[in-house]
């Protein structure tokens, strides 16, 4: 199944995990709307939403720049309205905007806390909520948040619990949809990363440059988003993947080719849960 002729709505396609797939999609001749804040260059941070436009466009796609901000309802409704005037409809929403800060209570500021819940939480609600009506009209709906399998494990909320409670709240309304929404053929899924991702995330806030060689490419998250986009609505819906197992088991084999420098061990992302085993020959740490 091509996603040729869908309209995928992704927020932060300027760059990033976004942005590769807008890229997939478009190399199938689908239309994507790239809802994102970057419309002037960052000093740091590569791309814009109309740099990312470019590059869907040479891709084979068709592509809608969208200057929007997920916290705000306004936006959001606009945003919509302007792709299904473009588009005629919204086939796939991907909730792809996140903020981050890997802090402990004490040190997490409440405005770093305010900007991870409107975006993690909020903005995933608010983005999904504007999408449904048209998803409803749509041959084989699809919603994705790229946010972890929901693993209760202390070891995961006593190092930041803030973050971590931003980021679950993304996979609780991927969950709560599923079910509300079944009926319908809406479907709605959580993807998350094996191991850590080479984007501006790792290299500013996480890792640095250093950090980056022992990531996977976006193109690896991409591939599975492309992969849950093919699957039919009604019949895969409620899920939260990891990206490499899930691809295994869609035929992939070959895992080095995402891999940004084969010579460096692979960093394990968060909220991998325990009993998460990776594909044969895949080696992490």
């Amino acid at each position: 199944m091509s996603l040729q002729g869908k309209t995928l709505f992704i927020t932060g396609a300027s760059r990033g995990i976004g942005l590769a797939i807008g890229l997939r999609a478009a190399r199938d001749g689908a239309n994507v709307v790239i809802a994102a804040k970057t419309a002037e260059a960052h000093p740091k941070l590569p791309g814009t939403i109309y740099t990312a436009a470019e590059e869907i466009e040479r891709a084979g796609g068709k592509a809608l720049p969208l200057i929007v901000d997920v916290r705000e309802e306004a936006s959001v409704h606009d945003a919509v309205e302007r792709a299904v005037a473009a588009f005629g409809g919204i086939d796939i929403c991907v909730n792809n905007a996140s903020a981050i800060s890997l802090t402990p209570t004490e040190a997490t500021d409440m405005k770093r806390y305010d900007l991870m819940h409107q975006i993690n939480a909020r903005g995933t609600f608010l983005t999904s909520k504007a999408c449904i009506p048209h998803l409803k009209r749509a041959a084989n709906p699809h919603v994705l948040a790229l946010s972890p399998p929901l693993d209760m494990s202390p070891h995961w909320f006593g190092r930041h619990v803030a973050y971590t409670v931003a980021k679950y709240n993304m996979s609780m309304f991927m969950l709560g949809m599923a079910d509300e929404y079944r009926d319908q053929g809406i479907a709605f899924n959580g993807l998350w990363p094996r191991t850590g991702i080479a984007t501006a995330a790792i290299r500013f806030a996480l890792a640095g440059d250093e950090g980056m060689r022992h990531c996977r490419t976006p193109e690896i998250m991409a591939d599975a988003a492309h992969a849950i986009f093919r699957k039919p609505s009604r019949a895969f819906t409620g899920q939260f993947v990891i990206d490499d197992s899930f691809l295994y088991g869609e035929g992939v084999r070959d895992f080095e080719k995402y891999r940004v420098d084969p010579t460096k061990p692979l960093m394990p992302d968060f909220f991998v849960p325990a009993d998460s085993v990776p594909p044969p020959g895949v080696k992490i740490g």
